[in-house]
């Protein structure tokens, strides 16, 4: 039998905290500063952008970025996956993940290595930071008012 009977109390020694997690995942990813990204790109990187439209509609676009929505990121993602991104031809490609501010990206590329993607990282930060740093935003289908 499985349910909430079999769970721990929420002050037991099993309890978790998502800062945990997030320490145990970035403990096992690479990450990188929003400023090194352009140069991976250049070397063949692929930079995933996966925040939701409306915060692209909202703050811009990452110029070169493929947007693939958090829930489908596996199978775009997988090599071996007959729905996968064209753009991702073997487990060797160095994937670079970002979200709004760089935590969800770190439990993606996280789960992107658990796939066998070996080499994907994520950017310290995220697009906060990746505009923070003066690095180019495609802001034509911004909503904002650019203030």
């Amino acid at each position: 039998m499985t349910g909430l009977a079999e769970r721990p109390a929420a002050g037991s020694r099993h309890a978790r905290t998502i800062d945990g997690l997030l320490a145990r995942v970035r403990s096992r990813i690479d990450r990188v500063q929003p400023t090194e990204v352009p140069a991976l790109v250049a070397a063949g990187a692929l930079l995933v952008d996966t925040r939701p439209a409306e915060q692209r509609d909202r703050d811009g676009e990452v110029p070169g970025a493929v947007v693939v929505d958090r829930n489908v990121l596996e199978w775009r993602l997988d090599p071996a996956s007959p729905w996968r991104l064209p753009e991702v031809t073997d487990h060797d490609l160095l994937v670079v993940v970002l979200c709004n501010q760089g935590y969800s990206s770190s439990r993606v590329a996280d789960t992107l290595r658990s796939l066998g993607l070996h080499r994907a990282v994520d950017v310290v930060g995220g697009f906060e930071a990746w505009a923070a740093a003066g690095l180019p935003v495609d802001r034509s289908r911004s909503s904002g008012s650019g203030s």
